[in-house]
């Protein structure tokens, strides 16, 4: 077999490891400004992503893929394209290959999860359950490698016998694996054990593809332990995790290891700009701060501590924990960055016009003689109880009133549904889907009880209806010629 060691994708690179929650764009694109070569994605299930379908982001300029219910299951964009492997949970040789050419165009390589220890993975058959069975992991490598255009590789973990390793090793490489990727514990073990360097050593010594030494996170603080690392276990590249979650100036050749202020501010700047979820947001700052978490600010991101903000308007708001990007902004000073981010992505939804049936926008109110059309998003935690809900309010009024019933036509809408209420002549909407028929209906009848006058509370206002102060992610769906919005809950 031809010496493969010197794979211009895999060979002498620093590279931000796959880990769950913690490498979603923001993340990987903070890796690579701070000096990473390569950045792996989470790992993302194969059902996830055939369930999924493609579309180009043009507010955020990312490609989103998204599943039925509005969830974006993967985020990329061009800036990390050329540094990308996705990382894949399967364990079928042909939902390998349908997932990845869902995204072959848009990454790098394409990474098989063969060492994820957790429960989820081995009782799915996936993860370090496949190490196991090195026939059906022959034949998903030799099926990616026959119809992805990709290079592809994989990360396990070691057997406690060596020569069963190298073994494993010598199946994945024969294959057609471009890069291997070794964490030298077994599945069994976990981060307080020593990682075994020797067996990366030997493979990168047996092997004639690739191997990226990985697992040693624990010895790892600053540039100079990774270049070390490196050196003793001769690996054609490092590949690190927890260590560059904490900090990712880990990466930087100039050896300056910002703080951890400092980084997080860059982290959360980038998290904003893609408009990353804010729970994860936070969960990543979390894992940033580490023991610091009990710092002033960290229990202030963690709702430990009431802290007061005075702004020029001089009335004052209190947070009990940051559970927005827009508090978690305040808490690292970040608030005009915030706000310039919003105004920006604002003037971009202005630039694109998002066209429903009369030219309107999404944060404009479509009306003509006959249909009523708000921009609401029904949002069933802001009402007190089942009586107080849009239909349990229309209900009791049409019935004091003495008026006829309404008629709730409702859609089902690329497995989300859209409901249109007939009332005395008029019909009464909104452009949004809804994730079941129900949230559909209370959606249209709480724009009619909102033409009719009958809610006055401005926290169910200013909270579902959609306006420049509290615009949402949206993806465009065309159904016989009219445009509605999918919600994008990433």
């Amino acid at each position: 077999m031809e010496d493969r060691k010197n794979h211009p994708l895999y060979s002498k690179k620093l590279i931000l490891g796959p880990m769950v929650r913690i490498g979603t764009l923001p993340m990987r694109l903070l890796a690579l400004n701070n000096g990473a070569e390569l950045v792996y994605t989470e790992e993302i299930i194969d059902f996830k992503l055939i369930k999924s379908k493609r579309f180009v982001n043009d507010i955020l300029k990312t490609i989103d893929f998204v599943d039925d219910s509005g969830v974006v299951v993967f985020r990329t964009c061009s800036i990390e394209k050329s540094k990308l492997i996705l990382q894949i949970g399967t364990n079928d040789p042909k939902r390998a290959v349908l997932a990845a050419k869902m995204i072959e165009n848009d990454v790098a390589g394409l990474d098989i999860n063969m060492g994820c220890p957790k429960s989820f993975s081995l009782k799915g058959g996936m993860g370090a359950a496949l190490m196991t069975k090195p026939g059906l992991i022959q034949e998903i490598i030799s099926s990616l490698k026959q119809n992805v255009k990709v290079p592809i590789s994989c990360k396990i973990r070691v057997f406690d016998d060596l020569q069963e390793t190298l073994e494993l090793l010598k199946k994945i490489e024969s294959a057609g694996a471009d890069a291997v990727a070794i964490h030298a514990r077994t599945k069994e073990e976990r981060p307080n054990h020593p990682n075994r360097n020797s067996y990366i050593k030997i493979a990168s010594e047996t092997l004639k593809i690739p191997v990226i030494a990985n697992g040693d996170s624990s010895n790892i603080d600053c540039y100079d332990d990774l270049k070390l690392f490196q050196t003793k276990t001769n690996a054609s590249s490092v590949m690190i995790s927890r260590s560059a979650m904490k900090n990712c100036s880990i990466f930087d050749r100039s050896k300056r290891l910002k703080s951890v202020e400092e980084i997080i501010k860059e982290y959360l700047k980038l998290a904003l700009e893609f408009d990353n979820n804010a729970i994860n947001t936070k969960y990543c700052i979390q894992q940033m701060l580490g023991s610091l978490q009990e710092s002033e600010k960290g229990k202030i991101l963690l709702g430990n501590r009431r802290v007061f903000f005075f702004p020029e308007s001089l009335k004052f708001s209190v947070i009990l924990g940051a559970y927005d990007l827009k508090t978690i902004s305040a808490i690292y000073e970040l608030e005009d960055f915030y706000e310039s981010i919003i105004e920006e992505r604002l003037h971009n939804h202005q630039k694109k016009k998002i066209k429903l049936k009369n030219g309107s926008s999404q944060n404009t109110i479509y009306e003509n003689s006959k249909h009523y059309e708000l921009p609401v998003s029904f949002d069933k935690t802001l009402f007190d109880s089942d009586c107080e809900l849009p239909k349990s309010i229309l209900h009791r009024w049409i019935t004091k009133n003495n008026l006829e019933m309404p008629k709730f036509h409702t859609l089902a809408i690329e497995k989300q549904f859209h409901c249109m209420i007939d009332f005395m002549g008029y019909t009464y909407s909104t452009p949004y889907l809804e994730k079941s028929k129900k949230l559909a209906e209370q959606s249209a009848a709480l724009v009619l009880i909102l033409k009719q006058g009958l809610c006055d509370d401005h926290r169910i206002i200013d909270s579902c209806l959609i306006g420049p102060s509290n615009s949402i992610p949206v993806l465009e769906h065309n159904h016989h010629g009219k445009i509605y919005l999918i919600k994008i809950n990433k």
